[in-house]
């Protein structure tokens, strides 16, 4: 889930929303300012009834915020890197750069966001009893009071990945010393309850409540889709464990001289050999990589006056990876460098290329020979 709109920075984590946020945000805004806020205050003006349901939505998508802060925190004191927060339709993720290695650091990240939301329930609910007399401030009070509490409860549903589901994979993984049937165990509770919410859904549907039943069914239809991704991010883990760069990286890698220009580089080997990644080196030595993508980035006029020393990408630019390197950590840096390929160096030598294409023929291939 990548940010649309950044809005800075929060102990070094990136922070962001997502499109789908206004949408919701706007719902919710008109939802309150025409249906809640007109029942419990009726005595308030219609302005009033829009003034605060504006400030009541961004203090509610503010307690979520935290919520997920709550995680983060929890996970860089466990020594797990955040590559940033974003929220979005269904409220917000903070995206890990690694799964936990212990079981123990899986349920204290996954508890401290509901241990968040449920503090903010007691906050605003004190409010309220302060200020129950003021309208002004009593409406958002309440009502930020019940859906903390909420959003806590929800979240505490064992539906992996929900919060909930993450504590149960960490119990369970602590009792079975397995993360991969522990989170297989997870998963299989989180589909039957993802199936729960679009049953739950459709019935709501047929019983008059369309828009609640379509916004279950759509709750479903996302948690038995994460759930189903998580599971497969775990198969794909286990099925890597223990592999090396070097095993899975492309040997046979083009290499072209500096002094080439595009107009012979895409002639004699783009449209003859079919090659997309050159790398540049001379005598030896690695000097840049550079890709169809850098090509078709010079007008073609300039094609051939134009040297591959030109437009390549220099080395000590690029993400680099080692033949010994486990192939799970080099996919998390080319990941976090948002990169499909990168060269493999030795010392001071290029040795190979790794894609993920070259990773995902490496998959194929083990499951064709059921391996």
């Amino acid at each position: 889930m990548e940010a649309s709109i950044n809005l800075g920075r929060i102990k070094n984590i990136p922070i962001g929303l997502h499109w789908s946020l206004l949408l919701v945000f706007g719902l919710l805004t008109w939802s309150l300012a025409r249906g809640y806020f007109p029942e419990e205050y009726p005595s308030l003006p219609a302005s009033a009834h829009w003034f605060l349901a504006v400030v009541t939505s961004v203090l509610f998508f503010g307690s979520v915020l935290l919520h997920e802060l709550g995680h983060a925190l929890v996970a860089l004191r466990n020594h797990i890197p955040v590559r940033q927060i974003t929220l979005f339709i269904f409220g917000g993720v903070a995206q890990l750069e690694q799964e936990t290695r212990r079981p123990g650091a899986e349920f204290r990240i996954a508890a401290a966001g509901p241990l968040v939301s449920l503090g903010l329930a007691g906050l605003f609910g004190g409010l309220y009893l302060l200020d129950q007399h003021i309208p002004y401030l009593a409406a958002p009070s309440l009502w930020l009071a019940r859906i903390n509490l909420l959003l806590a409860l929800f979240n505490l549903i064992p539906g992996f990945p929900l919060d909930g589901g993450r504590i149960l994979r960490a119990i369970i993984w602590q009792v079975s010393g397995s993360l991969h049937r522990a989170t297989q165990a997870a998963a299989f509770i989180g589909q039957l309850v993802a199936f729960g919410f679009i049953g739950w859904g459709l019935y709501t549907i047929f019983t008059g409540s369309f828009f609640n039943g379509i916004w279950l069914a759509f709750i479903g239809w996302f948690l038995q889709n994460a759930a189903a991704a998580s599971y497969a991010q775990v198969n794909l883990e286990e099925i890597l464990r223990g592999i090396k760069v070097s095993q899975v990286m492309n040997r046979d890698y083009q290499a072209v001289p500096s002094i080439l220009s595009l107009n012979q580089l895409v002639e004699e080997k783009v449209l003859a050999g079919g090659q997309r990644t050159f790398f540049v080196s001379d005598n030896g030595h690695p000097r840049g990589m550079l890709t169809l993508r850098d090509v078709a980035a010079i007008p073609q006029s300039k094609w051939r006056f134009t040297t591959v020393e030109q437009v390549m990408v220099p080395l000590k630019r690029l993400t680099q990876v080692q033949p010994n390197l486990e192939l799970l950590s080099a996919l998390q840096i080319m990941d976090k460098a948002n990169v499909a390929q990168v060269p493999v160096i030795e010392g001071d030598s290029l040795v190979g290329l790794l894609s993920r294409e070259q990773v995902l023929h490496y998959i194929r291939t083990r499951a064709e020979l059921g391996i």
